[in-house]
């Protein structure tokens, strides 16, 4: 099994703008009212397709579908929160927060997947513990180490502990729980997502220790990190903020890794810090601004990645 895959899905934009019904737990999401819907949208777009490009210009797979103007989807471009591919063809759907994103849900995704050759055995829903109150924002709520299958989340009010263990029994992955944290207005908050402190590539791993209030937790964390052999390269919160922790690694045909950042992701980062980097693998970086800006989310939100077989 590797951390990696070349194959990515990606959820082209329609109505993107801030989600009025994130906005109380996503603490990134900073957009100005001033701009019309329709331009923001626009502005998302073009900054979409620039990050496809790049990623089918380095020989990564890119499946893009249209989001369409059939509901309010305004976060549909973040399509990795409610579903995730595993490499033995099951599929997960997720519990998610705000009633509009479940919406976002949709059969004829699933079936351009299939139209793209790839095998669908088997599909675990988590969805009904929305009726509860539970959620599970897929791989917003968990990094996964795919290779050594242990999962990561830090719990907030997007990431319930009993259904992200209920996840780790189904798909047989250790669970590391912690809590992250962020400074806002002065006050510890939670940060929303864990793939918003934290990327788990396949020999290093990007995260943000200070964030990790609880020493035990975060010693726990850096233990794990440690005994699969991950180079531990740290972020600051400050670093957080601009996106640095959003970020994925994916791979050409040839098996070359590249690291998929935002630009004010890269321009946050230290000299030393990406040298860190580009002793594991090369870095793509595009400007997101728009996303980030508006939805709270960066370049490893807008890529869901696809590990299932082939037929």
């Amino acid at each position: 099994m590797t951390q990696t895959t070349n194959m990515i899905l990606m959820i082209r934009p329609m109505n993107f703008r801030m989600n009025e019904q994130t906005l109380i737990n996503n603490f990134y999401q900073k957009g100005l009212k001033t701009l019309l819907p329709s331009t923001i949208n626009a502005k998302a777009q073009k900054e979409f397709d620039a990050l496809v490009d790049e990623l089918r210009y380095v020989g990564v797979e890119v499946i893009v579908i249209s989001d369409t103007n059939e509901f309010d989807t305004p976060d549909a471009i973040f399509a990795n929160n409610w579903i995730s591919f595993h490499a033995d063809g099951t599929i997960a759907m997720y519990a998610l927060f705000a009633e509009n994103r479940r919406l976002e849900r949709r059969e004829d995704i699933l079936l351009a997947i299939e139209k793209e050759g790839f095998l669908i055995e088997d599909i675990v829903d988590y969805t009904s513990a929305e009726e509860d109150g539970v959620f599970l924002e897929g791989t917003g709520s968990m990094v996964l180490d795919r290779k050594n299958k242990k999962a990561y989340c830090a719990l907030s009010s997007r990431s319930d502990e009993e259904l992200f263990i209920e996840f780790c029994e189904d798909f047989e992955y250790s669970p590391i729980i912690f809590t992250a944290k962020h400074t806002v207005n002065g006050k510890r908050e939670a940060i929303y997502h864990t793939n918003v402190m934290m990327c788990v590539a396949e020999s290093f791993a990007i995260i943000c220790l200070s964030s990790i209030d609880d020493k035990k937790d975060r010693k726990n964390v850096q233990k794990h990190l440690k005994e699969d052999g991950k180079k531990i390269i740290e972020i600051t919160e400050e670093q957080v903020t601009s996106f640095a922790g959003n970020m994925l690694q994916v791979r050409d045909k040839d098996d070359e890794c590249f690291l998929v950042m935002s630009q004010s992701a890269f321009k946050s980062l230290t000299k030393l810090q990406k040298a860190q980097i580009k002793q594991h693998c090369k870095i793509i970086s595009s400007s997101l601004d728009t996303i980030e800006l508006f939805g709270g989310g960066s370049a490893r939100c807008i890529m869901t990645e696809v590990f299932l077989p082939k037929k």
